[in-house]
């Protein structure tokens, strides 16, 4: 009679943040890092593509001469206290530029973040990831945008550190960045979606 092996109880091993580093400068495919654990990211749809290059490309125009840049998901972002690694679709951040390490591919802070939101992540872009990003000390705006309709939901921080919540959905209403001087109107960023 054979004997069934039983399973293992060893938890998996958590990994530093450099050794996270380390295998996702080198890897082929990304993941984002929460506190030890390594998630794979999945691919982007062709909405959340098209809608996230149109806010960088209206954000670059806008930045220009400014001591503020505008990203797409390339750079990695690093929450301290939450200790996780993410990366937003769209992040601005100001000089002085802080980044992790001299390889200045993860920064450490942000002024604003932009997240296109998908069905699989969009309970943890309003919740959990809006909780972490609220830890970043320059952090004062935070947009999501749908993919599957024209929608915005704007998080502005108060000087009392409160958080005031717009939701924006006519396509001619501005959005107003107030935190780096910026306006967007709510229908360019979608002027090359098609909804299904």
């Amino acid at each position: 009679m054979h004997l069934k092996q039983p399973m293992s109880t060893q938890p998996i091993p958590r990994l530093t943040v450099e050794q996270y580093l380390k295998i996702e400068r080198e890897a082929e495919f990304r993941s984002e890092y929460l506190n030890g654990e390594v998630i794979a990211m999945a691919g982007g749809a062709r909405n959340h593509a098209l809608i996230a290059a149109a806010a960088v490309a209206r954000l670059d125009e806008q930045l220009r001469d400014t001591p503020c840049a505008v990203a797409g998901s390339d750079l990695r972002l690093f929450c301290k206290s939450a200790n996780i690694l993410t990366y937003p679709d769209v992040v601005v951040f100001c000089e002085p530029v802080q980044f992790l390490d001299d390889d200045e591919d993860t920064l450490v802070d942000a002024v604003v973040l932009i997240e296109v939101l998908s069905r699989s992540t969009q309970n943890y872009d309003r919740g959990e990831k809006f909780r972490y990003y609220r830890e970043l000390p320059s952090f004062r705006e935070y947009l999501l945008l749908a993919q599957t309709e024209i929608r915005a939901e704007h998080h502005v921080r108060q000087l009392d550190g409160s958080w005031v919540f717009r939701e924006i959905t006519e396509p001619d209403a501005e959005i107003r960045l107030d935190s780096i001087g910026c306006r967007l109107r709510l229908g360019s960023l979608y002027s090359r979606v098609k909804f299904t």
